[in-house]
């Protein structure tokens, strides 16, 4: 009896372990299908055109519907019992709840109700609508045409939104969104809003005849009408309402709930429970660690060869030349755009030709370097990616800033390719959306300390492969690692220890050899983002350590394209479940599970 006892027990285990992984992927499913119907613009860069005649809903009822959503689906979620759940199942559950809880907190400080900026807003979502889009067929372009038409109430909501925004104080500070009039006028201008004819100039040849004409009568006399009446609209009431009543402080600790709302983004960001001093704290020696570094290369480099009168200067003195003559010596920079975009190219084609010794999982997804557009440059930081979708037919793309030459150094350039597309966000971006046999949110879930981290680190990986033998191309990679050092300063420097923004610019300017003009764009950008800058930098240096820690273990039989694959190989994680799977892994040697 006791036997057949046990065997029903354990049978009734059995069935109650499945059902509950069944209700764990049911959610999952359900969760995917409501997102793409709820978010066609990213359905369609996924390849999903089903809600194509629509686009996404911005209103304040529409938020507040996905907000309840939300909260149900993290109620189902825990009512499942992970601990029936087997270890992919387990980690899955995991990410699901953090990824969800992020977004109800996110959701109880009201920030989307501050929906523009200088890097954002609906300005440039506008603007950027025919990206990443599919022209087919005649109903790709009415659809199209239906979506542009949509943007008067899209525009409508967001100018909703940042009107109670402004009556409850949530707003940017006044300081980052100066450029923005000029974003809206550039795109009002005459060409401002050639990108979205662009479709138009390549009609398939099989759409002809009067089906032809009638789509450009109606973009011309219909679409493009409503999106420039949209534009304008929001020009007016940003230049004469908006703008004037943002808030002159720069600090997140100045808004509502604001030194909790700091904490939840250093949270969020860092994927840790670090607080602001203790980043603080690690900033400024970092700071101190890499300057020890930076002038060891400078004394490698020709500088006092060709420059001996500064041979015996301080130190300080000496670093403080040595920039100087970076930010002006034209030898540094380009004279054309084409250059420069050529000069990143070249530089990633050459890390292309290294990853099968760093890597042994690679991505089938393309990618390619285009320029950051005109509208939007001046503003905008130096270079950004985009991902692609092989079910949408498109490739990667690394956006990369022309604008002002004299402010884009040649030195920076490869540790910026190797951080925004090869072996950064385009390998880990790209690696993560071809996972087999995961639920489709671990394809698409970003956690900033584990994407940004991995692109920091990967600029590293530079020196390995040999691409810094010039002095001043590793001073560059120096310069950008500094740059993330000392955003651990000046982020909490301004949102939890109320430096004022010419503190932090004067920081960065002692401290880095990036030119003026990205200085300011960088500290309006931190200011605009609390918490996010401080992602990169804790990332990497998460990820070394990891390293270092397998070397130490596993000594000879240390394989760093298998690392590399661990690392990456569960798309983007918390840094609290990339440590644990790095351990797995060293555990799974005969001399790691010793050494545990």
């Amino acid at each position: 009896m006791l036997l057949a006892a046990g065997l029903v027990a354990v049978a009734a285990a059995g069935v109650s372990a499945a059902d509950e992984a069944a209700d764990l992927h049911r959610l999952f499913q359900e969760r995917n299908e409501w997102e793409l119907k709820e978010f066609p613009e990213s359905a369609m860069r996924l390849g999903d055109y089903t809600s194509v005649h629509r686009i996404t809903d911005n209103s304040l009822s529409a938020i507040e519907r996905r907000h309840r959503t939300t909260v149900e689906h993290v109620e189902r979620l825990r009512a499942i019992d992970s601990r029936q759940l087997g270890e992919q199942d387990l980690v899955s559950h995991e990410l699901f709840d953090l990824r969800l809880e992020r977004e109800i907190r996110d959701h109880g400080y009201r920030m989307f109700l501050a929906p523009i900026g200088q890097r954002s807003g609906p300005h440039q979502t506008i603007a950027m609508m025919s990206e990443g889009v599919r022209f087919r067929t005649q109903m790709d372009y009415e659809h199209y045409l239906t979506r542009l038409e949509a943007m008067a109430g899209y525009v409508d909501h967001a100018i909703e939104r940042m009107r109670l925004g402004v009556s409850e104080g949530r707003t940017p500070p006044k300081v980052v969104l100066l450029g923005v009039d000029s974003q809206l006028d550039a795109l009002l201008a005459d060409g401002g809003l050639d990108m979205l004819a662009e479709p138009f100039d390549r009609l398939p040849p099989h759409i002809t005849g009067h089906v032809r004409d009638a789509l450009m009568v109606r973009f011309d006399t219909t679409a493009m009408p409503a999106v420039r009446d949209s534009l304008q609209r929001l020009r007016t009431y940003f230049v004469e309402d908006y703008l004037p009543n943002c808030r002159t402080a720069i600090g997140a600790s100045t808004l509502p709930d604001g030194p909790a709302f700091y904490a939840h983004q250093l949270w969020k960001m860092t994927t840790t429970d670090l607080d602001a001093e203790a980043i603080h704290a690690l900033g400024r020696s970092e700071v101190a660690r890499i300057r020890g570094e930076m002038m060891e290369v400078i004394r490698r480099s020709d500088f006092l060869e060709v420059h001996p009168q500064h041979t015996s200067l301080p130190d300080d003195e000496l670093f403080r030349v040595f920039i100087d003559y970076l930010r002006t010596d034209p030898r540094f920079y380009y004279e054309r755009e084409e250059d420069l975009l050529t000069g990143y190219r070249d530089i990633c084609k050459r890390v292309d030709a290294e990853l099968p010794k760093y890597f042994g999982l690679l991505p089938r997804t393309p990618y390619g370097v285009k320029k950051i557009p005109d509208f939007m440059a001046p503003h905008q930081t130096t270079a950004y990616y985009r991902f692609g979708s092989l079910s949408n037919a498109e490739s990667g793309t690394f956006y990369a800033n022309t604008y002002a030459l004299d402010q884009r150094p040649k030195y920076e350039m490869i540790s910026l390719a190797m951080h925004e597309a090869v072996p950064g966000h385009h390998l880990q971006g790209s690696i993560a959306r071809e996972l087999e046999d995961v639920p489709e949110f671990r394809k698409l879930t970003w956690f900033t300390a584990f994407g940004e981290g991995w692109a920091l680190y990967s600029e590293r990986l530079g020196i390995e492969m040999k691409l810094y033998e010039d002095p001043y191309d590793d001073f560059g990679r120096l310069l950008y690692e500094m740059w993330r050092a000392c955003r651990l300063v000046v982020d909490p420097g301004m949102h939890h220890l109320r430096w004022t923004r010419d503190q932090a610019i004067e920081f960065m300017r002692e401290n880095t050899a990036l030119s003026e003009l990205n200085i300011v764009n960088e500290i309006d950008r931190y200011i605009a983002w609390p918490g996010q800058a401080c992602a990169y930098k804790i990332g990497e240096l998460k990820v070394r350590e990891l390293r270092a820690h397998a070397e130490k273990v596993l000594g000879t039989g240390f394989d760093l394209r298998a690392f590399h694959d661990v690392v990456l190989g569960a798309g983007s994680v918390p840094l609290t479940v990339l440590e644990r799977r790095v351990k797995d892994w060293i555990r799974s040697f005969p001399i790691g599970a010793a050494y545990d």
